[in-house]
């Protein structure tokens, strides 16, 4: 409210009431944290800063489709490497650096398929890279894995001069209408970033909720926690209906339909529209007979159990 009433000023461009809450609430450094309008705009300054005509941005099969807009704008060639089974090959990714890569971006979990690999994997990946590549770790969805051998990389970052992670306020926090993310990196990426950044890329309403939400652990433990009873009771639910559902451990599952005529996914896609249910449809991705579904309350769950089962029925 406070905030509301005073929309004459400009916020502060350095977003430090924010800065110094993430760094209370993860025990960082503020000065080694940039805050964008969303994790998307910083992956866009961050291509920006390291790529350019010529390079290369390298980015697994199955990645956000930021990334390769990102790499594009910035005048550089996008470079995907295979994944198996929907999820990241570390392999893949190593044997498709070249001496053009700059830049190299993981989503962990994935999204759109919700796998992840464990952190052994990344470091192992981090190890394999040039020093002059910079890996991005976006953690977007790290506050719902509940795997012991998960870490969203910050100790990685800590001990790296080319790793940086983005988080986001959009997920755990609820906050995606507001457009709010945060970047964790080296000095001297954090400074390349500030020097091309907007002087005001986060609003001031959004200044004053991230700070909110970063403080109200109740709420993102519950949200956490809700996650972990339908995640699986969502996942159960429609393998047992026939479907296939990929290992999730974010919020949201990529069902698999049947390959025949009036089951595949657009006719579930239409049919989940007909009772109310949006999910989002995957042919961008390269996956047209799979949808991606959130974890929403538990009635949206029900109500996506319920119109699948009828929709299957023969």
């Amino acid at each position: 409210k406070q905030v509301a009433a005073s929309l004459e000023l400009y916020p502060d461009g350095a977003a430090s009431a924010l800065r110094e809450a993430i760094g209370k609430a993860y025990g960082l450094d503020p000065d080694r944290i940039v805050c964008g309008n969303g994790s998307d705009d910083l992956l866009h300054l961050l291509a920006e800063a390291y790529v350019g005509e010529g390079d290369e941005g390298l980015y697994p099969q199955y990645g956000f489709l930021v990334y390769p807009i990102a790499i594009k704008t910035a005048g550089g060639t996008p470079v995907v490497a295979p994944e198996k089974n929907l999820t990241v090959d570390v392999d893949a990714l190593l044997a498709a650096v070249t001496e053009k890569t700059k830049i190299v971006f993981l989503a962990n979990p994935g999204n759109p398929t919700g796998t992840y690999i464990p952190f052994d994997e990344v470091k192992r990946l981090a190890a394999g890279l040039p020093k002059h590549v910079l890996l991005v770790l976006d953690a977007a969805y790290a506050e719902y894995v509940r795997r012991n051998d998960y870490e969203a990389g910050i100790e990685l970052v800590a001990n790296s001069d080319n790793v940086v992670m983005c988080r986001t306020f959009s997920k755990i926090h609820g906050l995606a209408g507001l457009r709010l993310g945060w970047m964790y990196g080296p000095a001297s990426v954090v400074d390349a970033i500030n020097r091309i950044r907007g002087p005001f890329n986060v609003n001031a309403v959004a200044i004053a909720a991230g700070v909110a939400a970063i403080e109200d652990k109740a709420h993102a433990q519950a949200a956490a926690d809700h996650n972990e009873v339908w995640l699986p009771k969502v996942t159960a639910a429609l393998e047992g209906l026939g479907l296939t559902v990929a290992p999730s451990v974010a919020n949201f599952i990529l069902v698999g339909f049947p390959d025949r005529d009036g089951k595949r996914a657009p006719a579930a896609d239409a049919f989940l529209q007909s009772r109310g249910v949006v999910v989002r449809r995957m042919e961008a991705y390269g996956l047209g007979n799979s949808l991606r579904m959130t974890i929403g309350s538990a009635e949206a769950c029900e109500a996506v159990i319920a119109a699948l089962t009828d929709f299957l029925k023969d």
